[in-house]
């Protein structure tokens, strides 16, 4: 979710091959890691958009740093403010993105766009953290997201205390694409892996395995509507605390201009659980 310049390990085609190759892997390597994995199994997170109790006792509104980011969009969203961020039926949150009129100034974050948009996030009140305890994560959901023009929609990790690290399970900039990327060290070292996606507008599901690799580095594969697409191997994330965010920016890397409608984002089904040594 920055503008940084990014490595780019699978994209097109390529990524599809890979794709491919994980339809049949990934039973295997599923099966692998059941086998290796400790016994006890903690679900932390799901269940949580059956109604706004469960949302607010497991979600904060906006960002963990505020309204502004990175794009056009400020958000707006609170316990007695649900005209962005909302549950459209029991299960299924919603995030709108409305095109204002008015003169609203910039975005007080890098690089200081100016706000076109009113939108919405969520953050989750827990934190990933892979360490000694909790050496395996599996964070994943179901989404419809916008992907015209001007559109960033987002379901990410993020570091909690310091960036990076960076985990981008769901990523949407302008096009049929999502980017799956991770922010390996401070270094500036992007992996991404580019999928192409039929109808992201429908319904597909999103997944992130990550587990410890040694005392500083994790390996998080990546999953689309059950496939898996990529690794990412060698992410300095062990004992950072991770945000979980699902957001709805607008222009900015999305390119612009974006659309003078009504942009909607869903999200349902959302899980995090974690093994325990």
């Amino acid at each position: 979710m920055t503008l940084s310049r990014r490595r780019i390990l699978l994209a097109g085609a390529a990524g599809m091959a890979v794709s491919a190759l994980g339809t049949r892997s990934a039973a295997g390597e599923a099966t692998r890691g059941a086998a290796a994995a400790p016994a006890a199994w903690e679900h932390v997170l799901s269940g949580t958009f059956s109604n706004y109790g469960t949302l607010e006792q497991a979600w904060n509104y906006l960002y963990p740093w505020g309204s502004d980011h990175n794009g056009t969009a400020r958000m707006y969203a609170s316990g007695t403010d649900h005209n962005h961020v909302y549950l459209e039926r029991s299960g299924v949150l919603a995030i709108k993105a409305t095109r204002i009129t008015w003169d609203e100034g910039n975005s007080s974050a890098d690089p200081y766009l100016p706000i076109r948009y009113h939108s919405g996030a969520i953050h989750a009140k827990e934190h990933v953290t892979v360490n000694d305890t909790f050496p395996q994560w599996e964070v994943r959901g179901e989404f419809q997201a916008p992907s015209a023009r001007g559109t960033w929609p987002a379901f990410w990790l993020t570091g909690a205390n310091s960036w990076p690290p960076e985990s981008d399970i769901l990523e949407y900039k302008g096009d049929a694409r999502n980017w799956f990327n991770t922010y390996k060290n401070t270094e500036g070292e992007w992996s991404n892996t580019i999928v192409p996606v039929s109808d992201p507008g429908g319904w597909h599901s999103y997944r992130a395995w990550i587990s410890k690799a040694n005392a500083t580095d994790v390996d998080i594969h990546y999953y689309l509507d059950g496939d898996w697409v990529g690794a990412h191997r060698g992410a300095n994330f062990v004992d950072h605390p991770l945000w979980i965010i699902i957001n709805l920016q607008m222009e900015g890397s999305s390119g612009s201009p974006g659309p003078t409608t009504d942009t909607f984002y869903r999200a349902r089904n959302l899980y995090v659980g974690r093994s325990r040594a």
